[in-house]
């Protein structure tokens, strides 16, 4: 099939590793044990009710031996209301059963998302580059819900499957063993479909679980760009590349049914066959006058609802099986993915109960206290980093800021700019050399110690889908009403949130959509305010909006990084000319620094691009500066 666009299965978080099944049902088998006494509870209604049940073929027996055939009026009522009780009671805890099955299910549930959702959140950003979103969110809501039936219905169904064949057989055998070897004759052709069916089915299951995935990622990334499809007219070519990935499902879907098809009724028939032998067999039996009806009636009965339908439970189970196999596999591949460096900060007890481990660096932990607050000094001391090898992004960089300064970074596109500040925050590990915050190497600390010594504003501001309140507090969760106020005033956003109908807590739309560029890239402004960390990063955000608005976001911005240790990746060049620092990057290495009067006067690269009266943006000034010197 024609393919429109990009792949369906380029991404490598399109691909799981298969897992067995005895390690499938060994890991998730872990949930079950906060609640082994639901798991208990359950098993023991589900065999109190097959219990009664069991009684329902000896009943029929007797009603139909004992008192209809010998006329005993006086006994009919008594087996009769016997045989209802049988049923009421053998529902009365199927229904007791269900009950604490669904509390049961829907812990597990909680449990397996929470610790998926919780890894997820302390994975290296780089592990997310290169995943689609889509992806993710089919594995935290489908896969664990397919891994979950398992869990409960794979536990309580099996087992009082195998409870009943074993059942059966006792009372088949005390009935009439010739007729039970009879009834084991398609034991053979049943247990070789099943081995047939569990050999070949997770392949297929993976197939189809990776063709949701792909049409989830697809379907949430067009979500998200909405505007773009409409504003170049790509509705039908998006409709082409949607029909692409429904089809890959649809096809996926169809070998999984495909070959249950066959397999399912197969084994139907199969069991039928075994009934049919059973009745050929016990019928000349009764004829011969070697068996009663009766106890033809409750063999059959034993055979067909207690023998050949949990084996045929058990072939729907080893279905569900396989489909749990192909999605545990991609379950367990985010839960085995190793955390970055963890935030210690956390409550070990709560991230115990997420289903997360801690992880130290290494290295000697510094003794800086929880509360510590850092003086803003940073250094990087020969770093080096490659996003791939042979891809080298970083070059032995060398820089020092002190407390207070602002480092202004300029360079051509991919020079390195944005990889030099993301490796501050630990978003990303360096190769070699190392990073100091006040001397102390940030290997060494706590990522929530570290990261709450910095904040950031990037050039495209994230809003989370809330209230104005909401993303504001975001920087500090428990700040006071003042402080927030006090936030939104000098980020100079204050004044249009107090005009909107519910002010702050006005809702604002997913990524802030309500909301323009410039109202954007202040309320971002005012979380970081909030967040009153030592050290800013920032991605200059004025180049997207008018003059007005500009100088209201150059005022907050000044605000912001008054007292902080600043770096800025600078887009216009009236940023920068009062920077303490000015670090010109090319190809990842710093090939100038200095101010902006030294570096005029040394009359290199960025001297060339001061010279440019007219230029609106740095980074396209210097594109074409450094095409023209290379």
């Amino acid at each position: 099939m024609r393919r429109h666009g990009w792949g369906a299965h380029t991404d490598p978080s399109f691909q799981s590793q298969p897992r067995t099944t005895r390690e499938v049902v060994r890991r998730v088998a872990v949930y079950l044990r906060p609640y082994w006494w639901l798991v208990v509870a359950t098993i023991g209604c589900a065999i109190v009710s097959l219990g009664f049940g069991l009684l329902y073929p000896k009943l029929t027996r007797y009603l139909i031996d004992e008192v209809i055939a010998k006329r005993r009026v006086e006994a009919l009522t008594p087996a009769a209301v016997g045989l209802l009780g049988a049923f009421f009671l053998r529902e009365a805890f199927n229904c007791l059963r269900i009950r604490i099955n669904n509390r049961l299910e829907q812990n597990v549930i909680y449990d397996m998302r929470r610790a998926v959702y919780a890894r997820l959140q302390r994975l290296p950003v780089h592990w997310f580059d290169q995943r689609a979103s889509g992806d993710l969110m089919t594995r935290v809501i489908e896969d664990v819900n397919n891994v979950e039936r398992l869990l409960i219905d794979g536990t309580e169904q099996g087992a009082v499957a195998l409870l009943s064949i074993a059942g059966a057989l006792v009372f088949m055998t005390s009935y009439n063993p010739t007729l039970m070897l009879v009834a084991l004759t398609p034991m053979p052709l049943l247990v070789a479909g099943a081995l047939w069916y569990t050999t070949t089915a997770h392949r297929r299951y993976r197939r189809q679980r990776e063709a949701s995935s792909a049409m989830n990622a697809l379907l949430m990334d067009n979500l998200q760009g909405i505007r773009q499809i409409k504003a170049f007219g790509r509705q039908t070519h998006e409709d082409t590349r949607f029909a692409d990935r429904a089809d890959d499902l649809r096809e996926g879907t169809l070998v999984v049914m495909r070959a249950w098809s066959w397999y399912g009724p197969a084994m139907q028939f199969i069991g039928a066959a075994g009934i049919g032998l059973v009745l050929w067999v016990g019928g000349a039996l009764v004829l011969k006058g070697r068996m009663e009806v009766g106890q033809l009636v409750a063999f059959m009965l034993y055979a067909g609802m207690f023998f050949y339908e949990p084996i045929g439970r058990l072939h729907g189970l080893n279905q569900m099986l396989q489909a749990a196999r192909a999605a545990a596999a991609r379950v367990f591949d985010i839960l085995d993915t190793p955390e970055e460096r963890m935030a210690t900060g956390e409550p070990a007890d709560q991230l115990a109960r997420a289903g997360v481990s801690d992880h130290s660096s290494g290295l000697a932990a510094p003794s800086v206290p929880p509360s510590w607050r850092a003086r803003g000094e940073v250094m990087y001391d020969q770093v080096s980093f490659a996003y791939a090898e042979g891809k080298t992004a970083l070059r032995n960089i060398a820089l020092r800021a002190r407390p207070g300064e602002m480092v202004a970074l300029v360079g051509p596109t991919g020079a390195g700019k944005s990889t030099l500040v993301g490796l501050l925050p630990a978003f990303y590990q360096l190769d070699s050399g190392r990073i100091l915050i006040d001397g102390h190497d940030i290997r060494t600390l706590p990522l929530a110690t570290l990261r709450a010594q910095i904040a950031v504003v990037t050039q495209e501001a994230f809003l989370f889908n809330g209230t104005l309140r909401e993303n504001i507090l975001y920087g500090r969760i428990e700040a006071s009403e003042a402080d927030l106020v006090a936030a939104a005033r000098a980020a100079n956003c204050h004044e249009f949130i107090s005009r909107l109908p519910d002010g702050y807590e006005s809702r604002i739309g997913e990524r802030g959509v309500k909301l323009s560029v410039g109202e954007k890239q202040r309320v971002s402004i005012a979380r970081a305010l909030l967040m009153d960390a030592p050290i800013l990063i920032l991605d200059e955000a004025t180049a997207s909006v008018d003059t007005a608005t500009e100088r209201l976001i150059q005022e907050a911005l000044e605000r912001l990084m008054q007292g902080r240790t600043s770096f800025v990746i600078a887009h216009r060049l009236s940023t920068i000319v009062n920077a303490d620092q000015i670090l010109v990057l090319r190809r990842g290495e710093i090939i100038e620094r200095g101010r902006h009067d030294e570096l005029v006067a040394l009359g290199g690269l960025y001297a060339k691009l001061a010279r440019i009266q007219n230029t609106t943006f740095i980074e396209e000034s210097f594109d074409r500066l450094a095409d023209t010197t290379s």
